[in-house]
């Protein structure tokens, strides 16, 4: 009951008693009355209208108390009905007056539980029967004492039908819509599951025709099928993803992370789409944020994804930059900045809504759900933070978010900067919006003074007058412009060159040393390879590291042959990984369900066949599921007291958090979603080899 219904009543309940002390005084002045007939004839007329007074005072205390509350009954110490008001009457069909004295109840249909009303008393809630059909009555009941001075109880009451219908109406279309949510869910996951697996065969054979001798308008069209079954696994994931976030079943981890790798793992993936278009993504990280955070770094790289990524496939022109800065009370602040066409002021309020993009017109360039933006907003908020944008048709946007993301191990001293470059003179020849400044921001940070132009014309007046420690020049102003500027500058006497590349520019620039420059960056540029080429005297070769290498998978035949059982029902996936294991070097026995699977793991373990070095287990499989059958795999390892388990790893074409929690339970030593890569087999494989060798 609300405050204001249990004032109301407690109103009432005073009113009772101030009711009750009226007919008392009305007693007792009655006796007065008389006594005063018999000695003092005068005073009559005045009796009359004090007893007049009386009586007009009792009736307005009744009225008052009856607009408190609907129901009124009061009954003595063996429930004989003492007073009741018209609405009690009326809901038991009887007149007033012959209820005084009996016992007449209300039928009651249904009990709430009781409570201790304000002030004492019980809280009762009541269905009971009545000529109009159930009501839903609560009532405060109290003791009471009559005129007598005799106990009894006192119940007050209000009829709730018209709330209680309603909470119950509004709990039954609550579950309703709750129930209506899973299933909605639970069947974006299936239907998922269903995209996911025809995919897993479509991009896999696409990777594996590419592996093959193509003519050029062959490669054309293969290459054509992979980006687009990669694109439809974009939104397939977009919209699973949005599916669990509205069903509130957005889980964050809150775990140590290391976030260099995550935003440079951003940067590079999104690089070679960049560079394809002409454009450049590079990434800043200021020194002193902190190296490892407390959070989910997985879900902070889908922020960074999809922010970076929209702006690449917006921006035509220039490029994009991400800049992670701390901000003075230690949050996060990330921004994703691009020099793409901005977004109209109308758009702006609708931007971060569901199924919204930045053109909605019928003549936009750009697919996609809409749903990007969404789901970003939705994990920012659900890390804690904010997320905004600043924009302005023909400049560019800024995506900033702040995220309140704590140091995992604030005692761990951070690493410092390399002062390689400690009072050196660089000269930066680039016409970069963010690689070029990002690079002079940690040259700074390495205590050079770095100066930056655009001009070529201007960077080689700079050297004539006078020659600097290290002259950077972007390949991106010109092939034949920077051979130029490495030949004038090495002439001028500048101590060091080096060029800027994209994995495209190097294919035609050819060696750096023949067009006068000492070495080379390839582009994006991570701060590590930066300052390894620094620490590399004059001429020393150096090796890109890391994904920063030319694109395209090294595959070679592992020293070890490794024994793989695959436990795939679906026959396009299961040729797929057989075909990828065998150009592996792989010797590869399938499974077509799991009762095959933990039958010939069985036979591994009594050797009657050779021992597995993998296994790759479909977790969706008829007969005997994956779940199932790598439980029974570890009770029978268990059993025999095996003392090194098989390493079993699941396929699965749902990779959500609760799918790594099933496969984990189920003693699963990892999860390999579909569609998967070539190179996250060689990855298994690898993880594999040390074992062989050591059994070798």
């Amino acid at each position: 009951m609300t405050i204001l219904a249990w004032g109301l009543a407690a109103t009432a309940l005073a009113c009772l008693a101030v009711l009750a002390a009226v007919a008392a005084r009305i007693v007792r002045e009655r006796g007065q009355l008389r006594r005063a007939l018999s000695t003092k004839d005068g005073e009559i007329e005045r009796l009359h209208d004090r007893v007049w007074q009386l009586a007009e005072g009792e009736e307005r205390t009744r009225g008052l108390v009856e607009a408190q509350v609907d129901l009124i009954v009061q009954r003595d110490a063996h429930g004989r009905i003492t007073f009741a008001n018209e609405r009690f009457a009326a809901l038991l069909g009887q007149a007033r007056e012959d209820l005084i004295g009996s016992d007449a109840t209300l039928s009651v249909l249904e009990r709430g539980p009781a409570a201790t009303a304000p002030g004492g008393g019980r809280r009762i809630e009541e269905a009971v029967a009545t000529a109009d059909g159930p009501r839903w009555i609560e009532w405060i009941e109290t003791p009471a004492i009559d005129a007598a001075g005799r106990p009894g109880t006192l119940r007050a009451g209000r009829d709730m039908t018209d709330r209680i219908t309603l909470e119950r109406s509004l709990a039954e279309s609550r579950s309703k819509a709750e129930a209506a949510s899973d299933a909605k869910s639970r069947f974006i996951a299936t239907v998922s599951h269903e995209f996911r697996t025809p995919l897993n065969g479509i991009l896999g054979m696409a990777e594996l025709i590419l592996d093959t001798r193509l003519s050029p308008e062959q490669t054309t069209y293969v290459r054509a099928i992979k980006t687009s079954g990669e694109a439809l696994l974009t939104l397939i994931d977009e919209i699973l993803d949005f599916s669990k976030i509205e069903a509130g079943r957005l889980d964050l981890a809150a775990e140590p992370f290391d976030l260099q790798p995550v935003v440079e793992g951003v940067v590079e993936l999104l690089g070679p789409k960049a560079q394809g278009k002409g454009i450049e993504v590079a990434a800043y990280i200021a020194p002193d944020v902190p190296r490892k955070l407390l959070g989910d770094g997985d879900r902070l790289r889908q922020v960074l994804v999809n922010l970076a990524g929209n702006a690449v496939k917006f921006t035509d022109t220039g490029g994009v930059g991400i800049v992670v800065e701390r901000a003075a009370d230690g949050a996060i602040e990330l921004a994703v900045r691009d020099t793409g066409p901005g977004i109209a002021p109308e758009r702006l309020p609708a931007l971060f809504g569901e199924f919204e993009q930045g053109d909605d017109s019928a003549t936009r360039r750009h697919g996609g759900t809409g749903l990007g933006l969404a789901i970003t907003r939705r994990i920012v908020e659900g890390m804690g933070g904010e997320i905004r944008v600043e924009t302005a048709p023909g400049q560019g946007s800024a995506f900033m978010a702040r995220l309140p993301l704590p140091e995992a191990d604030a005692s761990r001293p951070r690493p410092s900067v390399p002062r390689a470059m400690a009072g050196k003179d660089v000269l930066i020849l680039a016409r970069s919006p963010f690689e070029a400044p990002f690079l002079a921001r940690r040259l700074r940070e390495a205590g050079a003074v770095v100066t930056l132009t655009g001009d070529p014309v201007d960077a080689l007046a700079r050297v004539a007058v006078a020659p600097c420690d290290l002259l950077i020049a972007d390949c991106a102003l010109g092939l034949e412009i920077v051979r130029e500027v490495g030949h004038e500058a090495r002439q001028a006497g500048v101590a060091r060159t080096i060029v800027l590349l994209s994995p495209y520019d190097r294919r035609d620039f050819g060696a750096p040393t023949a067009a006068g420059f000492d070495g080379y960056l390839v582009k994006p540029v991570r701060p590590r390879s930066l300052y390894e080429r620094l620490a590399r005297s004059k001429g020393e070769p150096m090796q890109e590291p890391g994904p920063s290498r030319l694109p395209g998978p090294r595959r070679r035949r592992p020293e070890t042959t490794a024994r793989v059982l695959l436990a795939e029902d679906n026959d396009i996936n299961a040729l797929l990984a057989l075909k990828s294991l065998e150009k592996l070097g792989a010797i590869v026995d399938w499974a077509k369900n799991g009762e095959e699977a933990l039958a010939l793991t069985e036979a591994s373990f009594s050797g009657v066949r050779p021992a597995y070095d993998l296994v790759l287990m479909d977790i969706r499989m008829p007969v005997l599921d994956g779940l199932e059958a790598t439980r029974r795999i570890r009770r029978l390892e268990e059993a025999l007291g095996r003392r090194e388990p098989s390493r079993i790893v699941a396929l699965t074409a749902n990779a959500g958090k609760e799918d790594e929690v099933a496969t984990t339970e189920a003693g699963f030593d990892g999860l390999l979603a579909k569609p998967f890569e070539f190179q996250a087999l060689s990855g298994l494989l690898e993880s594999a080899r040390p074992a062989l060798a050591k059994a070798s």
